[in-house]
């Protein structure tokens, strides 16, 4: 990649939803043809982009990507999760595989919508998906597995899918409506068997059945468990049972980010247990250096570029849930490992394979956004975090010089580079360095973890505490106090969120 000098602007993340809406699919949501992946990174774009501008075209794709899948066939109805991608443009067939990376960043995308929208599925499917994770996918010393398999006894989907005639004997006199709203037929919907799949909308359906909407979703509830129930007696696809670092720290941050956008606490808990987890099993015993993946009571393997920087992201959406500014430190600490020994000098990118490790033929640095981000794009995010947390301006230029150099590449493929289009938009419109404290800062904390405000950095403490530049010259007297900063120069501070959030929108941040 070549230099680019310009200085990111508006125009810049305007031509970056002009490319992902054109390649949009307006009728089934998504982008692009089948195969079709959830693109979940590009929808997390759109989010952020609609707050910042307004852009009504852009929030609607998003919803319209999301409500798509939740309906559609990649999304388990019964027990939650979702598959790897779909075979067809509407969403319908999967590959039946579920991945733990692809439903923790499911969850990342729906809390964001549901903390911008507050539209309650956006809620039911967080919760539905992380239980089906934590009841399906969990080990029980406390970490995740890596997949359930797509096929079963031979065949795949034969755990998923149904005869009609199962269903009438299941169900009875209530198969009739349930067959209705989950379009299943005699002669099904893919080779002869049913997947259920969701075509109308609640509002209507229930009218049509003359019954109000929580009466008929609490009636496919009950219709759902005897399903499920029954698909339990099945023989269940084989589980790939190795539990990944760089995957297991994904899901800390997703139910970090369930937390804050629904306020249960059994998300905290899991996602500091997963932590406690991480550290316990994958640490190799030196400075900050982790194992890539756990089995059978053992770690091995020397962690990746892409370990290290979705365990520091998970750090900082920790810190924010919790206030504990230890996870601060520590994404500090890991931060300085992975420049000592991933960092190319040369480009300023990171290798995707640790210095020391000599059992490679080349290090290969990655830049795509994919199935998963780039290590590299992770990376420029958490520089920029960091940099304004404990004001290392080396820190900063470091992150733009690397998000610089592939600014070309972002706006002409976003679809490819949505994370590093997500820094660029966070770097145009300018961080949010958001300071809550006094002696009832903690009851504030949970009602600022519930705004959707992709672009803040946010500390959180009821007591003064050194080593933080944020925190310094603050208030921690009696009653709460919420600065708005920038580049560390802050407004005079306010007692209700409501006061914030005006604050915001006259400053136009």
């Amino acid at each position: 990649p070549e230099t680019d000098t310009r200085a990111f602007t508006e125009e810049h993340c305007d031509i970056i939803a002009v490319k992902l809406l054109r390649s949009a699919d307006t009728s089934n949501g998504g982008f692009g043809n089948a195969p079709k992946f959830p693109q979940t990174f590009a929808i997390q774009y759109l989010l952020a982009y609609s707050y910042h501008t307004g852009h009504e075209k852009a929030l609607m794709q998003a919803e319209l990507s999301l409500n798509k899948m939740l309906q559609g066939g990649i999304y388990d109805h019964l027990a939650g999760g979702m598959a790897r991608y779909s075979t067809d443009n509407a969403w319908l067939v999967p590959h039946f595989e579920k991945m733990l990376y692809d439903n923790a960043l499911l969850v990342f995308v729906l809390a964001d919508a549901y903390q911008l929208t507050q539209k309650k599925h956006y809620a039911d499917a967080i919760c539905k998906t992380l239980d089906f994770l934590i009841s399906e996918m969990k080990h029980p010393q406390g970490g995740f597995y890596a997949a359930l398999d797509a096929d079963s006894e031979g065949e795949e989907g034969k755990y998923y899918v149904w005869d009609k005639q199962e269903i009438n004997d299941l169900l009875g006199e209530d198969a009739g409506m349930y067959c209705s709203w989950f379009n299943i037929t005699d002669n099904g919907n893919w080779e002869g068997k049913n997947i259920l799949h969701i075509t109308g909308e609640p509002e209507v359906f229930a009218g049509m059945n003359h019954m109000n909407v929580q009466d008929m979703q609490n009636f496919i509830s009950r219709c759902n468990d005897k399903l499920l129930a029954a698909r339990n007696k099945r023989v269940r696809p084989l589980t790939d049972d190795k539990i990944l670092l760089g995957w297991n720290a994904l899901l800390v941050t997703a139910f970090s980010k369930a937390y804050a956008a629904t306020g249960m606490e059994k998300y905290k808990s899991e996602a500091t247990a997963l932590f406690d987890f991480i550290n316990r099993v994958f640490a190799d015993g030196s400075a900050s250096g982790y194992l890539h993946t756990y089995k059978n009571n053992q770690a091995r393997f020397p962690a990746f570029l892409d370990d290290y920087a979705y365990l520091v992201q998970a750090c900082l959406h920790l810190q924010e849930i919790t206030t504990r500014q230890q996870y601060l430190l520590e994404a500090k600490r890991i931060t300085q490992y992975v420049i000592d020994f991933f960092e190319d000098e040369e480009t300023g990118f990171f290798y995707f394979t640790h210095l020391n490790q000599t059992d490679v033929i080349t290090r290969k640095m990655d830049m795509h956004d994919g199935a998963t981000a780039s290590g590299n794009s992770i990376m420029a995010e958490n520089l920029f975090y960091l940099s304004v947390i404990f004001e290392k301006r080396d820190w900063y230029e470091k992150a733009q010089n690397i998000t610089s150099q592939l600014a070309e590449a972002v706006m002409k493929y976003p679809s490819s580079f949505a994370v590093w289009a997500f820094v660029i938009l966070k770097q145009v419109m300018g961080i949010n360095e958001i300071v809550v404290t006094g002696t009832d800062a903690g009851t504030i904390h949970k009602e600022m973890l519930r705004l959707y405000m992709p672009n803040k950095v946010m500390q959180c403490q009821t007591a003064e505490i050194t080593g933080f530049p944020l925190l310094n010259g603050k208030d921690f007297g009696s009653g709460s106090y919420i600065y708005l900063c920038r580049g560390n120069s802050c407004k005079a501070p306010v007692n209700k969120v409501y006061e914030l959030l005006d604050m915001v929108k006259k400053q136009g941040y």
